[in-house]
């Protein structure tokens, strides 16, 4: 038997709270050398869209399995979402499919939850302003996550789409108590901003350096391939650079390998991975003028570490369809 475990029961399964804890416990373990995953594999389609397959071992956890999903830009306007497809968990003895589960609900909560765990981390204790350069929904996860671990007052979301935008105020307004409002362009959501999350579809820099004030905290959260960059390369080489995974980084990110490709940076600009943070491997912020950058790529043991905390609950409450 199969469980099938779709997006509204994911999300009922798994509070915003609890993916950050589940996401501290996956990201140690990645950077402890635990993990085995490999770079995503991407299959091309027409008009630039993509399917891609995130395998992942969790280790001494013992559970694995794969994300697959595609990724279809082309989607915008059409009510279907940019990302869609499954994720696998498998019977870590006899290697039979015990549970699908739905991959737009898992990467919606996960991500979001590792900015945060990133955000209290390396931000300031003394935020209050945060900027959302994108308005869709990784901004509205994102916004949760922000506001679990620091106290803003004010939010400032800006989308080249103004409907977007315009949208993502109104529905916000209604389940938070903080001031949000829409910021005319990128530059005044950022400005004297102390904490700033790109969320982005975009290709190229949506935030420029010369816009960023000493001692912010950036989430660099919405390009994922070597092509496509949310940052100028001036705010990558001003800043201290932490990453979710050095190898993706290095062989995935646009936003730290065009500024290499450049010269202006090497492997070194990058200081080191959240999950050493974590286990004090490695400092963090050391003052409140530092800039620091937390580029994440998304990776496969967030996915499946997710989605096994979601099966062991739905498994727990009799949650879930039997196939």
């Amino acid at each position: 038997m199969v469980l099938f475990i779709g997006y509204d029961e994911v999300l009922e399964l798994m509070s915003m709270s609890e993916c950050i804890d589940v996401m501290k416990d996956a990201l140690i373990r990645l950077s402890n050398g635990e993990v085995a995953q490999y770079l995503r594999t991407a299959t091309h389609l027409p008009d630039g869209n993509i399917l891609g397959f995130m395998p992942c071992y969790s280790g001494k956890s013992g559970y694995f399995g794969a994300k697959i999903i595609t990724v279809f830009k082309t989607n915008m306007g059409s009510g279907y979402p940019s990302h869609q497809g499954m994720v696998l968990l498998f019977d870590a003895q006899y290697g039979y499919i015990k549970a699908f589960l739905d991959a737009s609900a898992i990467t919606k909560i996960r991500t979001a939850a590792v900015s945060a765990v990133a955000t209290e981390l390396l931000s300031r204790k003394d935020v209050s302003t945060l900027a959302i350069l994108g308005a869709g929904e990784q901004a509205r996860s994102h916004l949760e996550a922000m506001l679990l671990v620091r106290n803003f007052t004010e939010v400032r979301v800006w989308d080249v789409n103004k409907d977007y935008s315009r949208l993502f105020v109104q529905e916000m307004k209604k389940q938070y108590d903080v001031n949000i409002f829409e910021a005319e362009n990128a530059e005044e959501a950022v400005c004297n901003s102390d904490v700033i999350c790109t969320v982005t579809s975009s290709k190229t820099p949506v935030l420029e350096g010369k816009w960023v004030k000493p001692g912010t905290h950036i989430n660099a959260v919405g390009a994922c391939s070597p092509d496509a960059r949310e940052l100028d390369s001036e705010i990558i080489l001003k800043s201290k650079l932490y990453v979710d995974f050095v190898e993706s980084t290095i062989n995935e990110a646009g936003d730290f390998l065009i500024p290499k490709q450049e010269g202006i940076i090497n492997n070194n600009h990058i200081l080191g991975e959240i999950g050493d943070l974590l286990t004090d491997s490695i400092a963090g912020r050391s003052n409140n003028i530092d800039i620091t950058i937390f580029k994440a790529l998304g990776l496969a043991i967030e996915d499946i570490a997710a989605a096994f905390y979601v099966y062991q609950k739905a498994k727990n409450n009799n949650r879930g369809k039997v196939i």
